[in-house]
């Protein structure tokens, strides 16, 4: 058994009464997706970051960067020492400055809102461009990350390597009216119940559908 376009809107309501069971529905995404330059922000320094350490620094860091110009003018060893609790922070930093000044001579200071031109900025890859384009600015596009990229493939919905090719898959294959919630929902469903390693598969209302539960049974 796999997971078709033909019970794909069924394990998405699985999906959503597992997550509701778990309390884990009713949890917000980023404060932050009607300002598309501190969701950009936020959405680099959290990669490889829990969410709890990033909503600090974020926080934090918003109280003296409000705008891209910020950003760019400020001290680089200053903005490592904000953001020092992130993964990566000083690579993290560089990027930020880059991209910054990238906003500043080639989009007047404003964040692109389409994914060819995000990714041109420094630090952001599909993943993040996805994001900003679904969240910020409402338009369409597919948000994968590992745990999107795991799911799909043990569901059996697709057969890629990498989460980019399960982008590209998704485009193909995935209705669009789920399009911009399939991360939040996967996100999320990947953190408590499947797991990347001990995955809840005997508690998982998908176990019989689901090709991995189905094949580790």
């Amino acid at each position: 058994m796999v997971i078709t376009n033909r019970n794909i809107s069924k394990a998405i309501k699985e999906v959503k009464f597992m997550l509701n069971k778990e309390k884990r529905l009713s949890l917000s995404g980023s404060r932050y997706k009607s300002d598309p330059f501190k969701l950009l922000v936020s959405t680099i320094l959290s990669a490889r970051t829990k969410d709890e350490t990033t909503a600090r620094i974020v926080d934090n860091l918003f109280k003296t960067i409000k705008s891209p110009y910020d950003l760019a003018s400020i001290n680089i060893r200053t903005l490592e020492r904000l953001i020092f609790a992130s993964g990566f922070y000083r690579n993290k930093a560089r990027n930020l400055k880059d991209m910054a000044k990238v906003l500043i001579i080639d989009y007047d200071g404003k964040v692109p809102d389409t994914i060819n031109e995000l990714v041109k900025l420094p630090g952001v890859g599909r993943k993040t461009a996805n994001l900003i384009v679904t969240s910020a600015f409402h338009k369409q596009g597919i948000c994968v990350d590992t745990h999107v990229h795991r799911i799909m493939n043990r569901w059996g919905y697709v057969k890629t390597k990498t989460p980019n090719d399960t982008e590209i898959a998704l485009r193909k294959k995935l209705p669009k009216r789920y399009w911009a919630v399939i991360n939040f929902l996967l996100v999320k469903f990947g953190k408590t119940i499947c797991k990347p390693i001990n995955p809840r598969c005997n508690e998982c209302r998908l176990n019989k559908i689901c090709q991995y539960a189905v094949k580790r049974h």
